[in-house]
């Protein structure tokens, strides 16, 4: 499980699971098509998305985002209520050793 609060625009945050060959989990707000994306990049080349609805961000307002790691998915909450699940495509979960967040964000708060 990993926390990250702070100050998120809504016009851009990115969040990666990265292993040394790939990414296991990314989760990004794409707000110009107000859809939030998860997907997972192996062997060279992005996955299959899965888009669902954006959650507002608002803009000068503290949030934080959660992803909890189970066996079998990624579950995303944003200020406490969960807005994804992802299915692993990377299962060697061990092998998971980066988390980068990127975006316009301003972090007050980084738990893993």
């Amino acid at each position: 499980m990993f926390i990250i609060q702070g100050f998120i625009n809504p016009e851009g945050i990115e969040l990666h699971l990265r292993h040394r060959t790939g990414i296991a989990f990314y989760y990004g707000v794409c707000s110009d098509e107000n859809v939030v994306v998860c997907n997972s990049y192996e062997d060279g080349t992005w996955g299959e998305g899965e888009r669902s609805d954006l959650v507002q961000f608002k803009r000068g307002e503290i949030m934080q985002v959660t992803v909890t790691c189970s066996r079998h998915q990624y579950k995303v909450f944003v200020n406490g209520q969960q807005t994804q699940t992802y299915n692993h495509r990377f299962t060697n979960l061990e092998e998971i050793d980066v988390l980068e967040v990127s975006g316009d964000v301003e972090l007050r708060f980084v738990q893993s």
